[in-house]
């Protein structure tokens, strides 16, 4: 049917949307060249979720800079509400419809059922097929962690096959592998032959697979949901959809070295710069990674997203570089490159 509008039709714009779009047209790709272009669309980001419930106030609120902090503990409450639920539209629409975290569970069974029917039909054989089937509920359960690819989800299946297997899962967006980088100035490179990190395409589905929604309702803080790895990934889920490039997605931070390695949640491209975050509560001597690549990097800035409020401080790393840390609430991970901007605009 592309082919026939874009032959045939010209004059008129096509929208083709489904997470098999690109697994299912993979073998036109003699027929893309030049007439397609490609749009990846995210769940639903905090602010859309906050769209859906109609809070008007806070999304105004959420361009001031600096925010009010008469608002942090709504705000707070708000995002520990929607990594629960997570961004699928339907899960969002049937829970606020119903204001139930119960309503939502026939949603998550479906998704994850129609996502494993459909990997199966697009597999490109059937051992392929059954790779596929078996890795998809461990994808969920493993998600925020690093990965060896033999014997993925305690399966018996080779490095080979499962490599292939999640190259299908990549293409229809159900999962994201993230390899390592080295990088402490532009530009960043990643070493696949790292052991990446496991993102699976939404929190909320991760939260019912793995059985960590009833954690929500009684861990105090979002960094202690399921070992901290809900927290990590929903980070990673914002800064995803709020990147400027499919091809500049963040990446996290290694270093290798007897007696001194180090693993830093994240770090991003900003204004020619790389900017370490990382995703931790706690008191400040807990972030040795992110110091260890303050002392490597050419600036002095760096970023950590809790619980707390937002605010800016003057630090000394362990071997005593001076730089500023900025502390940023999980609501404003979609401003961070606001707050960065403000960051360098005062220090």
């Amino acid at each position: 049917m592309l082919r026939y509008f874009c032959e045939e039709r010209k004059n008129l714009h096509v929208i083709a949307a489904g997470s098999m779009l690109e697994t299912a047209i993979d073998f036109e790709k003699n027929f893309l060249v030049d007439r397609v272009e490609f749009v990846h669309l995210y769940p639903c980001t905090f602010k859309e979720f906050l769209i859906a419930k109609k809070e008007d106030g806070l999304i105004e609120a959420l361009n001031v800079l600096p925010l009010p902090e008469s608002l942090h503990s709504r705000l707070q409450d708000l995002f520990k509400e929607y990594t629960l639920l997570g961004g699928m539209p339907e899960v969002i629409s049937t829970y606020i419809n119903n204001v139930s975290v119960l309503s939502t569970r026939s949603i998550y069974e479906s998704l994850i059922l129609s996502y494993m029917d459909d990997m199966e039909k697009h597999s490109r054989s059937n051992s392929q097929a059954s790779v596929v089937q078996q890795i998809i509920p461990s994808c969920f359960i493993e998600a925020g962690k690093r990965i060896k690819f033999e014997g993925f989800g305690n399966t018996n299946f080779r490095s080979r096959e499962i490599k292939d297997a999640f190259a299908l899962l990549e293409k229809a967006m159900l999962i994201k592998l993230m390899y390592p980088s080295y990088s402490v100035e532009p530009p960043i490179t990643t070493n696949k032959n790292k052991s990446p990190k496991l993102f699976a395409l939404d929190v909320g589905l991760i939260n019912y697979y793995s059985g960590s929604q009833k954690e929500f309702f009684v861990r105090e803080k979002l960094e202690y949901v399921y070992h901290g790895r809900i927290s990590e990934h929903i980070v990673g889920q914002e800064l995803a959809a709020y990147s400027k490039s499919i091809l500049h997605l963040p990446s996290f931070w290694i270093r290798e070295k007897k007696q001194s390695s180090a693993e830093l949640d994240y770090i991003i491209n900003h204004e020619g710069m790389v900017i370490p975050v990382e995703v931790k509560s706690g008191s400040y001597g807990t972030l040795r990674s992110l110091m260890l690549f303050v002392d490597a990097a050419p600036h002095k800035y760096a970023v950590r997203v809790y619980s707390g409020g937002f605010s800016r401080e003057k630090q000394k790393t362990i071997a005593g570089k001076n730089f500023v840390l900025l502390n940023l609430p999980f609501y404003l991970v979609s401003e961070i490159d606001k707050y960065i901007n403000l960051m360098i605009e005062n220090y």
